[in-house]
């Protein structure tokens, strides 16, 4: 596709327009949040849902609710994307194609929020984990034995107070949570993978330090532009496709296709400037990408002493780690956090540095932590 030159030049200076507001990608971050929040007039009564206590984690119990129609006692759609939005640092997409498994984390007592999980399948390409497995993967058989955390997000002061990432993180790579994957899609899940929100701008990760149940495998590739916001992306993308014949950019079943499109706009975009404005449209590119930080890389393998073997196609029976493998069930992940949060916790309390204050996105509010 090849549009006109003037319609090109207009298209790169959308985007030229856009990155020039960002020299970081918190800035990136906080403006995308800035203008969802913008639009959204349900946060501030939704305060209340979520935990704000001053109880020792030997006290706490959890309840684990589903989200969606499908399940009995669950949270229905349009409750988890208001509190999420109201939490999360991101514009979490309301509707993911692929596989999918979305849980809410509740403290029993208080029946109050801790916070969000959402599985999903792995993204196509990974360094660690081809890496790790000495080739890339044949993608039918690895999505039947993989997937991903893409929200791990735990309500703020719980996090702070109580290593609250963690413990979200560690229910991920439970048995009870693969059981559940396994009986939704037919897999046979040894092999779980998520990566931290910043990459090599920052030291650590709130999954540092939870061997062996999850490993830092390594860093991601980083050679693709921030995406756009959605009012932005939604306006340019139906500008595309009324210069295309009404026909869509990519394919309306394709994976990752908000960033597939986007990358078909930029190519056309580059195909169809004047050599001065694309210069111009190449550095504005390329200083947007610097912004995409290389972000880490962490794996699960459930207590399995064959994952990888098994992903390779090298054998077809998943064989149990008898040192690990019971380490992985709920209860005793639970147990294994809450000797590190009641450390984390005390020391905290001793030192009156425990927070007290909610933190939700609201119109005039700058939150301290990104997540």
């Amino acid at each position: 596709m090849v549009i006109p030159e003037s319609d090109a030049a207009w298209a790169a200076d959308e985007f030229i327009d856009y990155f020039k507001n960002f020299s970081s990608i918190e800035d990136y971050l906080r403006y995308v949040k800035k203008e969802v929040i913008t639009q959204t007039n349900q946060l501030t009564p939704l305060q209340d849902e979520f935990f704000n206590e001053d109880i020792h984690p030997d006290e706490m119990e959890f309840d684990i609710k589903f989200v969606g129609n499908r399940f009995q006692q669950s949270v229905p759609q349009e409750h988890y994307v208001n509190l999420l939005r109201a939490v999360s640092s991101h514009n979490n997409e309301s509707n993911i194609p692929g596989r999918e498994l979305r849980w809410m984390i509740y403290e029993k007592k208080t029946q109050q929020c801790l916070g969000f999980i959402r599985f999903g399948s792995p993204t196509i390409n990974c360094k660690p984990r081809n890496d790790w497995l000495g080739r890339p993967p044949e993608l039918k058989r690895f999505n039947r034995h993989s997937i991903m955390g893409f929200i791990i997000v735990p309500t703020q002061p719980f996090g702070f107070n109580y290593l609250g990432g963690k413990l979200l993180a560690l229910l991920c790579c439970s048995h009870e949570a693969r059981e559940q994957l396994n009986s939704k899609y037919g897999s046979d899940i040894c092999l779980f993978e998520t990566t931290s929100l910043y990459g090599t701008t920052k030291s650590s990760s709130q999954y540092d330090g939870l061997k062996p149940y999850m490993r830092y495998k390594g860093l991601t590739m980083s050679d693709f532009t921030p995406l756009l916001h959605d009012d932005v992306f939604k306006g340019l993308n139906k500008w595309f496709i009324a210069r295309n014949n009404d026909k869509l950019l990519v394919k309306e079943d394709a994976s990752s296709r908000k960033l597939k499109t986007q990358q078909k706009m930029i190519s056309i975009i580059k195909k169809s400037s004047s050599s001065q404005k694309a210069a111009e449209f190449q550095t504005a590119i390329a200083n947007a990408k610097n912004l995409t930080e290389k972000k880490r890389v962490y794996f699960s393998d459930y207590g399995f002493a064959n994952s990888r073997e098994v992903i390779r196609g090298d054998t077809d029976k998943l064989e149990k780690n008898p040192i690990n493998f019971d380490k992985f069930y709920q209860e005793n992940l639970i147990k294994w956090w809450k000797n590190k949060a009641s450390k984390r916790y005390e020391s905290l309390k001793s030192s009156g540095s425990l927070r007290t204050e909610l933190e939700v996105w609201t119109k005039d509010m700058h939150i301290d932590i990104i997540r």
